[in-house]
């Protein structure tokens, strides 16, 4: 038998299409997949809600990859830190006084491998361009590809719908900014946001878990994105707070969308 490059083509086609069909409309789309937006794709997935994953760029897992200063190593803090990549398939060494350290590398493949076989649909070279927003909520995202966007291209963009929406895109939180460009107030401090403080691991691994949440109906912030819009300091190479970030949210989405 013969190998046909129209039947590739074909299967490629029929197999993706019908993917991105079934991803317009969705419990949740998490828009960004770095660390925390894999991790909460991948727990809510695993808790039987649709999950979408949008990233504009051609590979996954934010600034995971290079580990601090592109020794491909990072640093977590804490048992709860290390259960959950544990739990993902993450060799985990400990260094003692409370630190570990995985492979950076390793840790993005098994958070996109935990998401993917959860159920989660992960679409690369996907942007989002504006919010769909109706009756003072987000009910979605306008949506174009990336290298349409790169190109200058004029080309209209489409739009996908969710019950939530989790801004996961890390220090730039596109989509709170492109809330506060349409001049919706926003709980944060002057109603805009703000971008992240110096370097403070301690304060800024905590603060990233606790600022996680609800920042306008429909609209989640997690990980770098959450600490940015309220001006919480920056914590390097250390993803504890990120990892439990993407887990928090996904546990406030659960409980939003189950009542």
């Amino acid at each position: 038998m013969a190998i046909d490059d129209i039947q590739i083509t074909e299967h490629i086609f029929q197999s993706y299409f019908n993917d991105l069909l079934a991803a317009v409309r969705s419990d949740v789309l998490i828009i960004g997949a770095g660390p925390a937006g894999l991790t909460a794709a991948w727990h809510l997935a695993q808790d039987g809600y649709q999950v979408v994953v949008l990233e504009r760029g051609l590979a996954v897992g934010g600034g995971m990859w290079g580990g601090g200063t592109m020794f491909s190593r990072i640093v977590v803090y804490g048992e709860e830190a290390k259960d959950l990549l544990a739990k993902a398939g993450v060799r985990v060494t400990a260094r003692g006084d409370g630190y570990y350290v995985a492979d950076a590398v390793e840790c993005v493949a098994a958070l996109t491998l935990a998401a993917a076989h959860a159920g989660a649909q992960i679409f690369n070279c996907i942007a989002v361009e504006d919010l769909l927003v109706r009756h003072d909520r987000v009910e979605g995202v306008v949506v174009q590809w990336m290298p349409v966007l790169r190109s200058g291209l004029h080309v209209d963009p489409v739009t996908f719908q969710a019950r939530a929406v989790v801004d996961a895109t890390g220090h730039g939180a596109e989509l709170v900014r492109l809330l506060a460009k349409r001049r919706i107030p926003l709980p944060t401090p002057g109603g805009e946001p703000q971008t992240e403080g110096p370097m403070w691991a301690e304060v800024g691994e905590r603060k990233v878990v606790e600022l996680t949440g609800e920042l306008y109906p429909g609209l989640f912030v997690a990980g770098m994105a959450a600490a940015a819009v309220f001006g919480a300091p920056r914590m390097g190479p250390i993803f504890g707070g990120m990892l439990l970030s993407g887990k928090r949210v996904a546990e406030q989405i659960g409980e939003a969308l189950s009542r």
